[in-house]
């Protein structure tokens, strides 16, 4: 039995690294431990749905959260509406300054990037996007977007973590990559995927006290020696798990579960270092954070980094006070950064399997405030770019007439949820139900 084992883990490599997508992608850094724990998850995939294409040879989705609750009426401006006007004397933006859209719509004047994608077909403007008992707390109406629940349900796991859960068994650990500190909740999943991090060179693992020049920090140093072959297999030990019949549980095998993780960790840092370095942007950026945020989103996919969600963000939009002077700040990173984002997936001809979805966790009331902004709202504007976008203005207005508000609030006309819908399955390519628990039309964004 000892003299068969080197050749069955072969051949169990061998059948992984031609099979499956993880192997296929980090074949150069595969350790020999993983005969069985490959062959384990290679069992389990082949009874699921898994969804082999990667960010490499498949669609693409940057989900991009503007954080603190984005003024919709002053990003897309109901410029011909008297009940716009009316709520906001100093607030309103007047026609002849808006970048118009057609009659009665128009983008905010700091939005030209954005304005030039609409005009070249890549920019959709959902309008009125929100859900029903619309939640006014930053927190719970974040966590209602991120986890496609009811307003009146708490759901444990993201509508992204959802997905990868549906979809994504057995894909490579930086299937779904978000640039932040920390994970967001969209990505919460009974199997978690994904990783994390704001600068791909400090991505690995490290203790409290950094190496020195050219030492191994010992966190990573320990992590490495897990991963290193066995050189004297066990006298006791059989055949590859591969060659066991029916499905592989693995509960039982906690060695396998510490060594597959330590394995995606070292992969995951390795690989995102190596293809940070191997990608360039072609595109001039301007200086913001989430310009930088981009800018390293599309060197990651000029690299070929296997990632299939991108998650990038933008805080600031809580506007309650001298709204005007912020919102032109903010907006203007946005339509500048997006606008580069796009030239840069141009030039290393990866638009067309590119597409990204704003989201806020609300819009702003009608009214603006004694101080100079607008209070927590409903219902606002969403914005889709892609080089297959369907791109216009989709869903309707929501009416700004008193007698046609919800606590001073315009009311949703659209359900976030149709939105997601149509990203699953026209973009994602997956059935939207079971991700989102229960049917919802999808919005024909492609």
């Amino acid at each position: 039995m000892n003299a068969m084992k080197p050749q069955l883990t072969l051949k169990t490599r061998r059948e992984f690294l031609r099979t499956t997508v993880l192997g296929s992608a980090l074949s150069w850094t595969v350790p020999t431990f993983l005969a069985k724990t490959f062959a384990s998850l290679h069992a389990q995939a082949a009874d699921k749905a898994t969804q082999v294409l990667t960010g490499r040879d498949g669609s693409i989705l940057v989900v991009l959260q503007l954080a603190g609750g984005n003024d919709g009426l002053n990003t897309v401006v109901p410029f011909a509406d008297d009940f716009y006007h009316k709520a906001r004397p100093r607030l309103a933006i007047a026609g002849k300054n808006v970048l118009k859209l057609n009659d009665s719509l128009g983008l905010h004047p700091a939005l030209k990037g954005l304005k030039a994608l609409y005009d070249a077909g890549h920019l959709a403007v959902v309008q009125g996007v929100g859900y029903p008992n619309p939640n006014r707390s930053h927190f719970r109406s974040t966590e209602i977007w991120q986890t496609a629940s009811d307003a009146n349900r708490f759901e444990s796991t993201g509508w992204l973590g959802r997905y990868f859960d549906n979809t994504c068994a057995g894909c490579d650990p930086a299937v779904a990559v978000a640039i932040s500190s920390q994970m967001p909740q969209a990505f919460a999943a009974k199997n978690p995927k994904g990783i994390c991090f704001t600068n791909p060179e400090a991505y690995r693992l490290v203790k409290a006290d950094r190496p020195g020049p050219g030492e191994m920090d010992m966190a990573e140093e320990s992590l490495r020696r897990l991963n290193e072959p066995d050189e004297t297999p066990s006298a006791n030990a059989g055949g590859s798990i591969a060659m066991l019949p029916g499905a592989v549980a693995h509960a039982g095998a906690p060695l396998d579960f510490i060594e597959r993780t330590a394995l995606d960790a070292q992969i995951s840092s390795d690989q995102l270092r190596a293809i940070a370095a191997k990608g360039e942007n072609r595109a001039t950026y301007p200086p913001s954070q989430l310009a930088n945020s981009l800018k390293l989103v599309a060197r990651l996919i000029a690299g070929g980094m296997p990632t299939r969600i991108y998650y990038v963000s933008q805080g600031g939009y809580d506007t309650h006070t001298n709204q005007a002077g912020t919102h032109e700040r903010l907006l203007t990173e946005l339509g500048d950064a997006l606008q580069a984002f796009v030239d840069d997936l141009k030039a290393q001809g990866h638009f067309e399997r590119v597409l990204l979805m704003t989201f806020s966790e609300f819009g702003r009331r009608l009214a603006e405030n004694a101080s100079g902004g607008t209070d927590h709202g409903a219902a606002a504007p969403l914005l889709i770019l892609g080089g297959r976008v369907k791109a216009g203005l989709l869903g309707k207005a929501p009416s700004l007439a008193p007698a046609d508000l919800f606590n001073g609030d315009p009311k949703f006309t659209v359900d976030f949820r149709s939105v997601y819908a149509g990203v699953l399955e026209h973009w994602l390519k997956t059935p939207s139900a079971p991700v989102l628990g229960r049917p919802f039309p999808p919005l024909q964004i492609v």
